[in-house]
């Protein structure tokens, strides 16, 4: 029974301050914990869902409940557990049941394990992939902790709260667009919900190991080692690559740990995507990478890959599929990077949150490049500290998840953000962070045009490596003038990626010239647009908006239907469209060496 049924069976129909004693405990970027090479226990499969339109949940405190059955109640209640529909956990519930297509809110997912404390593994940790937007976490009725940011990971540690044998596990999610988040209310994508990416327990010794990276220095010839254990202890580490004889130790002060040791390794590379099994250490814990080692710079408007220049041969990609919504399978990953190479591709955007951590494992594993980015979209509150801080933290759990990624050469901080002295200061601090963090990438956003000048220029470019540019002349500016122009116009001094361009296209439909939606337009923009891009000497690479058809309610034309059409290829992710054999084409006349 809740504390309303003993005291006022109708308080909570007048507490409006219902939600502030679960503002407490948000998990953050400090408190994630490396994954990789540790047993874990899966919390996926089944669990029960009950969608929650007003939150009643926190009003009625519904995580306080027994579970003694409705035959049994001594009053009536608005709750019970077993009444909750069945889910699988990852999922989307907008693609669940027809009527859950558009719920936007919050609900409730129950799950019950059984628990054995492991040999040597004093602390538990429970991981989340991802929930979208804010979760709240109960275990056996007491608020553990939650989390803000719809597409990065966090951690809770639950040892205190765990019972030897049944538990109960309830996480409180919702998905409401409002304007102060990050993304803010207005979007062009599908707003899903739910616990999307997998769950587990984490069992671990009384101090582990929480980060662990490894990056190859400027010179080529060294690599620097950094460790973050979870409490402020003094010690000794110890890190090993066994393919190339190097075992050297970690003095820690603190918590904290990093040495710079002399080593050669084969260079990762999209050709030749070499990756080596690195060996963390300390006490009794052990974490396990696989890891790429290269270097990435931008000289005057070239990036060098290992010092060399490299022209980014990329296309853009959304978490969007027909029949999982946001959650990304194995094989549709899989299926993606194929897709990509058979465009002739080496890069990809991942646009425009944070994916699956196994897009950037399995590009290591497959010699693409990625740029990966946090949604800070169009007109977010730049204005509030509060939004800045959210958007700081879901940045630093990116780049805490992906540090070791070899793939991962842009970290973006933006999209087409009209230029103000708010979004200015806003954006300039996510760009410390991210150097702060790591100084070993490339930062990046997809930044406007001049429009009175007609340039590439943007205030914020003061504080980039590489300019993003999303431009989409011939298709929502009617010729291709204009793009002429613009180029002729302007002259950065570090290097421009196209990070979007497109043309819608309804699969199927055709015609002669330029006849909006048709395949024939969509194949012949990007032959023009190609182009006028590689003839500009600081123009470094190409994101072609992009790789399929994805959902997006913004878009009602007869020919969208609820769609952005400027997939390469269809929402059924297998029919290609004109465009796509045109830009392989493209793709390919560039040859190796670009």
């Amino acid at each position: 029974m809740t504390h309303a049924d003993v005291d006022d069976p109708f308080a909570h129909l007048h507490d409006e301050d219902y939600a502030r004693p679960f503002a407490r405990g948000l998990a953050h970027a400090a408190t994630l914990v490396t994954l990789s090479g540790r047993p874990m226990v899966s919390l996926d499969g089944a669990w029960l869902l009950t969608l929650d339109l007003f939150d009643e949940g926190l009003r009625q405190r519904w995580f306080d409940l027994d579970e003694t059955p409705p035959s049994q109640w001594a009053v009536p209640r608005d709750y019970e557990i077993e009444a909750g529909e069945p889910v699988q956990v990852p999922s989307c519930w907008n693609v669940l049941k027809p009527e859950w297509t558009y719920f936007e809110g919050g609900a409730w997912y129950t799950r019950w394990f059984d628990w054995r404390p492991t040999v040597g593994a004093g602390r538990t940790i429970l991981s989340f992939g991802a929930a979208n937007y804010r979760a709240l976490v109960f275990l056996n009725g007491v608020h553990v902790g939650g989390h803000r940011g719809g597409s990065t990971p966090f951690c809770l540690e639950i040892t205190d709260q765990l019972r030897q044998g049944r538990n109960r596990l309830q996480v409180y999610v919702e998905n409401r667009r409002q304007a102060d988040r990050v993304p803010m209310h207005h979007i062009d994508w599908f707003n899903y919900g739910g616990l999307y990416r997998e769950v587990a327990l984490v069992p671990l010794p009384d101090v582990f190991i929480r980060q662990a990276s490894a990056a190859l220095q400027a010179d080529r010839a060294s690599i620097r080692f950094d460790l973050c254990l979870s409490d402020a202890v003094d010690g000794e580490a110890s890190v090993t690559i066994a393919a190339l004889g190097l075992e050297k130790s970690i003095p820690i002060k603190a918590g904290k740990g990093s040495i710079t040791a002399a080593a050669s390794p084969e260079l990762w590379s999209c050709d030749t995507p070499r990756l080596y099994e690195v060996r963390f250490t300390f006490r009794t814990d052990a974490v396990t990478e696989r890891i790429g080692f290269r270097t990435i710079e931008a000289r005057g408007t070239q990036i060098l890959l290992n010092g060399e220049p490299v022209w980014l041969k990329g296309v853009c990609v959304h978490e969007d599929d027909l029949a999982l919504g946001k959650v990304s399978s194995e094989a549709d990953i899989r299926r993606r990077l194929q897709h990509a190479r058979e465009l002739g591709c080496n890069f990809l955007r991942l646009s425009h949150y944070p994916h699956h951590e196994a897009v950037a494992r399995l590009a290591d594993e497959e010699g693409f490049l990625l740029w990966a980015e946090v949604p800070v979209y169009w007109a977010i509150d730049f204005g509030n500290p509060d939004t800045l801080a959210d958007a700081r933290n879901q940045l630093s759990e990116l780049i805490c998840r992906d540090i070791n990624r070899a793939s991962v050469i842009f970290w973006g901080v933006g999209n087409e953000n009209a230029d103000t002295d708010a979004r200015l200061a806003f954006m300039a601090e996510l760009a410390r962070t991210a150097r702060h963090l790591d100084p070993s990438r490339l930062v990046g956003a997809a930044c406007l045009i001049n429009r009175e000048t007609f340039t590439i220029e943007d205030r914020l470019a003061a504080h980039l490596d590489v300019i993003g540019l999303n431009e989409y002349f011939g298709w929502y500016e009617p010729n291709f003038s204009g793009l002429d122009r613009l180029l002729a116009n302007s002259n950065p001094d570090k290097p421009v990626i196209i990070s979007e361009t497109g043309a819608d296209a309804s699969p199927g439909h055709h015609g002669a010239g330029r006849v909006l939606f048709t395949e024939d337009w969509q194949a012949e923009f990007y032959r023009q647009q190609f182009s006028r891009i590689t003839a500009t000497p600081y123009v470094a690479g190409l994101a072609a908006w992009l790789l399929y058809d994805f959902r997006t309610e913004r878009r009602q034309t007869s020919f969208q239907r609820g769609f952005n059409r400027k997939g390469l290829i269809g929402a059924d992710k297998t029919t290609a469209k004109l465009a796509f054999h045109a830009l392989a084409s493209c793709y390919r006349s560039l040859g190796r060496a670009r």
